[in-house]
């Protein structure tokens, strides 16, 4: 391995290096995230075949879909504090041999009690987000923070993309040597599994917990503070986890129903309902890191209350562009204004991460673990519009569109303006955030 050229975080982001192990970890960790999201939303896409076979109702398919993210709200709690103590390092390796197993085992599920289970489990690998946005933090200064974690959220969201338009291939190849539909989605989850065990592997080789070292390199947890559990009393943490519910929770909802939609709608075969909600989330290729580097951009000029600004928009017109989407009528017309809103859902999620590590630099990972949690819960929250056997999956679309248009308002009237933060002196320089 090349040596390492600096122990202090990057002001640059070089985005084809791999000299210095601030970039090696920068691309493991969205790698990581990548293939999570691959475990985490490869039965997405499969649905219509698992449908059938398992013979689920609307009424079900809507508590599978809470089921696979309200598991992760918990773990992402419990990893953004894992991450403060053990190290990012540590803990993405244990989150992805433990996550890998229910994605191997999920196949094994033969009515919808199992299949609801295996769904729950398989759900605490979406915690891989916050190790993902943590341990960006812990390698980049801050000019250029707000950056690298929207490129690395946005590169493993660009999973969920990807698993839509792939997994439905596998499906079909497996179908191709022989095996029945049955078989074939039981064994494609087969191939999310041994990427989660590769890239644990390349995590745990290729990182390090910060520029300096390890945690137990650089004595960090010897001398860092204990949680300072008074910041869940700072608004500006729910009013960021209000918005993330509305951008990220509204993505992992449209990665769960995009294909049965299309598929219910406008009568697309499983792999063109597959293709067009895998265009959602190829999305991440640039959108979110967008909403990073314009944050960053409008941070510098601006300060926080410019960057609150810039979230407010993007929400807004996310909302704006969901009450389209849901009015379309045709299937170009569904696919423009699909466009339309994702690029701001993703912008927004860029946005928000651009102002959590700044909110309290001590506790970055309880604030990214609680953040991120709310785009779980809002994402369980959608879910139950879409359980309805009342409520069709246009009215859920446009319920959400206002819903997403009131946050926004709420995120424009709050005050984000930094507060200063003692660091205490005895964490090395490389691991404390500073403005």
């Amino acid at each position: 391995m090349p040596a390492i050229s600096s122990n202090q975080p990057l002001t640059k982001l070089p985005l084809f290096s791999l000299n210095t192990v601030q970039m090696r970890t920068f691309h493991t960790t969205w790698l990581m995230f990548f293939v999570c999201f691959f475990g985490w939303f490869g039965l997405a896409p499969l649905m219509p075949t698992i449908r059938v076979d398992l013979g689920l109702t609307k009424s079900q398919v809507g508590n599978i879909i809470i089921a696979s993210v309200s598991s992760t709200i918990i773990a992402r709690l419990i990893i953004g504090k894992l991450c403060d103590t053990w190290g990012p390092r540590k803990t993405a390796v244990r989150l992805l041999i433990v996550g890998s197993i229910p994605v191997f085992l999920v196949g094994l599920s033969k009515d919808y009690t199992t299949f609801l289970l295996f769904r729950l489990a398989i759900g605490i690998i979406g915690a891989s987000f916050v190790v993902t946005q943590f341990h960006t933090s812990m390698m980049f200064a801050p000019n250029i923070k707000g950056t690298a974690n929207a490129v690395t959220g946005g590169w493993g969201n660009l999973g969920g993309g990807v698993t839509n338009m792939v997994m439905p291939l596998i499906f079909a190849a497996i179908v191709g040597f022989g095996y029945t539909k049955a078989e074939a989605w039981r064994y494609a989850m087969i191939a999310p599994g041994i990427m989660m065990l590769i890239v644990a592997f390349l995590y745990q080789r290729y990182t390090k917990d910060t520029p300096a070292g390890n945690y137990d390199e650089v004595g960090y947890n010897k001398n860092k503070t204990k949680t300072d559990w008074t910041i869940l009393a700072d608004w500006r943490i729910w009013a960021l986890t209000l918005a993330y519910g509305m951008c990220f929770g509204m993505e992992i909802t449209f990665d769960n129903v995009a294909s049965l939609h299309f598929t219910d709608t406008f009568h697309l075969s499983q792999s063109s309902a597959g293709f067009w909600a895998g265009i959602f989330g190829f999305m991440n290729i640039f959108a979110r890191a967008f909403g990073g580097i314009v944050s960053d951009k409008v941070g510098a000029r601006f300060g926080m209350k410019g960057k609150g600004t810039l979230l407010a928009v993007v929400l807004l017109l996310e909302g704006m562009g969901l009450l389209l989407f849901a009015q379309a009528g045709t299937l170009v017309l569904a696919i423009i204004s699909m466009l339309s809103f994702a690029l701001f859902l993703k912008m927004a999620n860029g946005a928000t991460y651009g102002i959590v590590p700044f909110i309290n630099e001590k506790n970055v990972g309880l604030v990214s673990g609680i953040v991120g949690a709310g785009g779980n819960l809002g994402g369980m929250m959608f879910g139950f519009l879409f359980k309805s056997e009342s409520i069709s999956y246009v009215q859920a679309f446009t319920y959400i569109g206002w819903i997403v248009i009131a946050v926004s308002v709420i995120v424009m009237l709050t005050r984000f303006i930094k507060k200063p933060v003692a660091v205490p002196t005895k964490i090395p320089a490389q691991v404390a955030f500073a403005d």
